[in-house]
């Protein structure tokens, strides 16, 4: 039923606990997973990128910290008995989501129900709500 999942992670704990219920779903026939993270643009200050050097040293560092949170998210899920593809996309988070469904022909996305911006939406968070809204496919949201 849920044979390829589609695993958004902004590294947060809420998101983290995805990857129990994601192993819960190999049970019920899921067999692939495609880890994302979205780098968002809305937080780049555009003016700064071409002239400073410590942007680049900051991106540098990003960089190897997402390598690091998604190899380990990889090996997890590896070691679990899935098949894992892992992807890293700029933009702005619920619409990259949207087209990595699409791109992917996903049958299910789990999402945390807050992500590390959770002080914006108070009930439900504004990433996961526009998902949740907007997606193609079922969507498993974990709670904090």
């Amino acid at each position: 039923m849920f044979e390829r999942i589609l695993y958004p992670t902004d590294f947060s704990d809420v998101a983290k606990k995805g990857l129990d219920f994601i192993k819960q779903l190999r049970d019920a026939g899921a067999k692939e997973v495609i880890v994302l993270h979205v780098n968002d643009i809305r937080g780049i200050d555009l003016a700064v990128l071409p002239a400073s050097k410590d942007y680049m040293e900051i991106e540098r560092a990003l960089e190897k910290i997402i390598t690091e949170e998604m190899g380990a998210i990889e090996d997890e899920l590896k070691g679990a008995g899935f098949k894992v593809k892992v992807r890293v996309e700029k933009g702005i988070p619920f619409r990259e989501i949207l087209r990595v469904e699409e791109e992917e022909n996903v049958s299910a996305i789990v999402v945390g129900s807050h992500g590390k911006s959770n002080i914006e939406e108070m009930l439900l968070g504004s990433v996961s709500e526009k998902v949740i809204r907007k997606a193609r496919n079922p969507v498993l949201v974990i709670k904090r």
